[in-house]
């Protein structure tokens, strides 16, 4: 009885000793010099760290920077980077080479990304990433980032992983979305100039937590024109009891 004691008072110790998750945001920022005078190309970050358990936390941190990849870089494939510092450094890079490469064109680089805390409970974190760049053309791209995480472990949470019946639900976001933009139930999904691939409704890649509800975010080119501007849909949580698993 003693020993039975003894080691649930120690695992409550255990338990109660175990560092919270905290966040901690940073700053990257880097500017070129290179042939510029007064808008030289420049690119600012403000990541949000996590801090606490060394597990959880790291587990976090590796996947925000390998999304981070993926958004920002110039070419075919993202940039070997280990770390922000060389993140942004090479992106910079980038320009000088193109720059040095056709001195006499001009080339209005940018890029601006915005990290933060969306929502977080006991079963769910959500990190929003706010991303913008600009490397040439006609307009820059901008753009919004889910992404979900158990932050009990740290791992990364799939779309499918939160939903009872992922199926089930789509059907469902597809009658709320026909709703919102008056999309007749007899008619195709694109039948109003949506770009849905297939003529087929399909869940977004970005789903977020919010206080009001779930939001279905589409970015700019997902199922839209770019000049159509990003499309989204917000689901209160008590219409979701029957799909939602995590909340």
């Amino acid at each position: 009885m003693r020993r039975t004691v003894y080691l649930l008072s120690l695992f409550l110790l255990l338990s109660g000793c175990q560092k919270k998750l905290t966040f901690e945001n940073q700053t990257y920022n880097k500017k070129s010099s290179l042939l510029c005078e007064d808008s030289c190309p420049e690119i600012n970050m403000s990541i949000p760290i996590a801090e606490g358990d060394a597990v959880v936390s790291d587990s976090i941190n590796k996947k925000v920077f390998s999304v981070l990849k993926e958004i920002i870089y110039f070419g075919e494939k993202p940039y070997t980077s280990k770390d922000y510092d060389s993140l942004v450094s090479d992106f910079i890079g980038s320009y000088e080479k193109l720059k040095t490469e056709f001195p006499k064109d001009e080339f209005g680089w940018e890029a601006k990304i915005e990290g933060s805390i969306k929502y977080q409970t006991d079963s769910i974190l959500n990190i929003e990433i706010n991303h913008y760049a600009y490397t040439g053309g006609a307009h820059g791209y901008q753009g919004l980032r889910s992404l979900l995480f158990d932050p009990k472990t740290g791992k990364a949470i799939t779309n499918n992983q939160l939903f009872k019946d992922s199926n089930a639900f789509k059907a469902f976001a597809e009658k709320k979305f026909r709703s919102k933009y008056k999309i007749p139930e007899n008619h195709s999904i694109n039948a109003t100039k949506f770009m849905f691939e297939g003529d087929q409704f399909q869940l977004p890649i970005n789903i977020f937590y919010t206080d009001k509800g779930l939001l279905l975010y589409y970015n700019r080119y997902e199922i839209a024109a770019y000049a159509d501007g990003p499309k989204e849909l917000l689901i209160p949580y008590e219409e979701l009891k029957n799909f939602l698993i995590i909340h």
